[in-house]
């Protein structure tokens, strides 16, 4: 079943979350994760992803990556809806 996480700019159903493109661009902060994660892109158009201190990358559909734990990052808003599977490893 789907849920809104409180206070988070996405929608949580398992191992996917959908960040809408209604949510406003403040909404995207920076933070960080206590887990390590793997991060695959199922679908969405035009978001970036970035880490601190690092350039933007554009998230591309199937693109898999890594978030190392307590690593500080954010998600620049796209054009279209994202979806991602989140895994912690």
């Amino acid at each position: 079943m789907a849920e809104t996480s409180s206070g988070n700019p996405y929608i949580e159903d398992g191992e996917e979350r959908t960040f809408s493109i209604e949510h406003a661009e403040e909404e995207f902060v920076w933070h960080r994760d206590r887990e390590k994660r793997r991060v695959t892109v199922l679908k969405g158009e035009g978001w970036q992803f970035q880490f601190d201190m690092k350039l933007p990358m554009l998230l591309k559909e199937e693109q898999i990556f890594e978030i190392p734990q307590m690593m500080y990052h954010r998600l620049i808003k796209g054009k279209t809806d994202l979806v991602l599977r989140i895994e912690t490893i």
